[in-house]
């Protein structure tokens, strides 16, 4: 299949046009709880799969005539049975538990969609503030962060509403990537809260890379903090999710020997490549590496390794190239400018391709009118870690040419999975070990209006009955005494908030629950009136409605 060229949106982030894929579906129904809907892609995850392909995701909801709508006899019979539960749904608690803003990532990975969907969704790192801008302008996202590399796409929101939310997501992937959202959907996996916290975590871990266990990934996602810096939707909660999932990702690399002999997309392309030679190291092929970043850096360091003592290296710029040559200095690395892209592709028996291009380098034609390599290698073989991809797919076409894309890196990673798999058991341990402890920090979050609401309430009786008693003393105190009554006034309300602050919060420490803050909660708001619990996140929507329509 031929890869798409690059186009630009009108939000002004890189498009690139879609391609239909014929694939099975995955249905859901929005009526599932936040942690029901999810897409089991891995055997290793397979205990969170909800459904196969082709049926509901939400065990409870049914289809067609399985449950038709029910007589008008049987809906007066069910009118009073109902009333009790209709008046506790629209109970304080009930709102406060269903309207409550959640996190959510929508994304596409390795193991949920191929690279040439994939693709097409990529966002270049440098888009990436103004990809968190546009997501936080839709009227029930409040925050937003983006996490695109070559193995997936995942942008984690904070939404205000969890269904609108979603669907305000996919509608601005489909946008910005031009694939229509039925065929987003079919592809695509959706997780909340915990769940969406936990993967997180695994993929800092490197528990949910296509190699396991690999570092590239915790650099990626630190890049994704270091983007969101003075970016105003990269708020408290993602940006708190991002920060802890680095130190979760430092943690299970230090506890654990998770990290130990597994390889990297870097290496595991040689190696896949030496594979496809049938060769032991590169010492007898003419070998092309095609982008100095830092994909390309690691490339050339496990080339070395297998053995590759001389290659040309193409690159925008000569800097990062003199920069390798110094470090390897036993190595013969030949500079070459873009413009010479082509010409050194010719002398090439292997082509490592590693770009941050938005349109294909090497097209058909352009493979085709090149010279044949020396008939001992056969064809010549082009090994693209990209995403968007490098090399056209329609290059495999030609007899003279072989194409493997980071896809085909399957094939090497599947070696000594079962070992690997053993060391990812002990990662999840302390992976979910902190998943409770950044729960708790999050569930306190859900506190803070009322804490401040509760707190500017008492502080104006303090501040009113401080008045009057410095009014009935006349102009005839000192500043030292009206200092002292302050301090008295401030010092009764400290001791007296002391008790209900402690069971507002929730820092994993004290044994509290949800359930038990959201009911200290109502009594506060029940005795003292101050209107809490659904008016924050009612007049964080309102605003943005409001805003968006003008």
């Amino acid at each position: 299949m031929a890869a798409a060229g690059a186009a630009t949106s009108a939000n002004g982030l890189a498009t690139r046009v879609p391609c239909r894929i014929a694939e099975p579906s995955t249905s859901y129904s929005s009526a599932a709880s936040r942690s029901q809907i999810r897409f089991g892609y891995s055997a290793w995850k397979s205990n969170r799969l909800v459904s196969g392909r082709g049926g509901s995701l939400n065990p409870r909801c049914s289809h067609g005539s399985e449950n038709p709508m029910p007589s008008n006899e049987a809906r007066s019979s069910m009118t009073l049975a109902s009333s009790a539960l209709e008046m506790l749904k629209t109970s304080a608690a009930e709102r406060y538990t269903k309207e409550k803003s959640c996190i959510v990532v929508v994304g596409l990975n390795v193991h949920t969609a191929p690279v040439e969907l994939r693709e097409k969704f990529n966002i270049p790192e440098a888009q990436w503030p103004q990809a968190i801008s546009e997501l936080c302008a839709l009227n029930h996202i409040e925050e937003a962060a983006v996490l695109s590399t070559c193995n997936r796409i995942e942008i984690y929101v904070q939404a205000l509403s969890q269904s609108r939310g979603i669907k305000e997501v996919t509608e601005w992937m489909s946008k910005t990537s031009g694939v229509p959202e039925s065929e987003l959907r079919k592809r695509r996996f959706l997780l909340y809260d915990k769940d969406a916290t936990r993967h997180l975590f695994e993929v800092a871990s490197g528990l949910d890379s296509l190699v396991l266990g690999e570092g590239q990934i915790l650099a990626q996602v630190k890049q994704v903090v270091k983007a969101g810096q003075g970016v105003t939707g990269f708020g408290r909660k993602i940006g708190g999710l991002f920060k802890n999932a680095i130190t979760v990702g430092k943690r299970v690399r230090s506890e654990t020997n998770i990290a130990s002999g597994s390889v990297s997309v870097s290496s595991a392309a040689a190696e896949l490549a030496l594979m496809k030679l049938q060769e032991p190291s590169f010492s007898n092929a003419r070998v092309l590496v095609i982008g100095a970043g830092k994909m390309g850096k690691l490339l050339i360091k496990h080339l070395i390794a297998k053995g590759c003592e001389k290659m040309v290296v193409v690159n925008r710029s000569e800097e990062r190239v003199s920069a390798i040559c110094e470090e390897f200095k036993n190595v013969e690395i030949i500079y070459k400018p873009f413009s010479e892209i082509l010409s050194s592709a010719a002398e090439a028996d292997v082509i490592f391709t590693s770009t941050a291009s938005e349109t294909p380098l090497f097209l058909k034609e352009q493979v085709r009118t090149l010279p044949p390599v020396r008939p001992k290698i056969g064809r010549r073989l082009f090994v693209d870690i990209s995403v968007p991809r490098n090399v056209d797919s329609s290059v495999s076409d030609l007899e003279t040419a072989s194409v493997y894309d980071v896809d085909d890196l399957k094939e090497v990673v599947s070696a000594n999975m079962e070992d690997r798999q053993q060391k990812a058991q002990e990662a999840r341990v302390i992976i979910e070990d902190e998943v409770g402890k950044f729960e708790a920090w999050k569930d306190s979050q859900e506190a803070v209006p009322t804490i401040k609401k509760f707190r500017a309430y008492v502080e104006r009786i303090r501040a009113a009955e401080v008045e009057k008693c410095l009014s009935k003393l006349g102009d005839n105190i000192s500043k030292k005494e009206k200092q002292a009554i302050y301090d008295l006034s401030m010092g009764i309300v400290n001791r007296l908030l002391r008790g209900p602050m402690e069971h507002l919060r929730c820092d994993g420490r004290n044994g509290c629950s949800m359930n038990e803050i959201l009911e200290n909660m109502r009594a506060l708001d029940r005795m003292f009136d101050l209107q809490t619990e659904t008016s924050v996140l009612e007049e964080k929507i309102r605003s943005k409605v409001e805003k968006n329509s003008k």
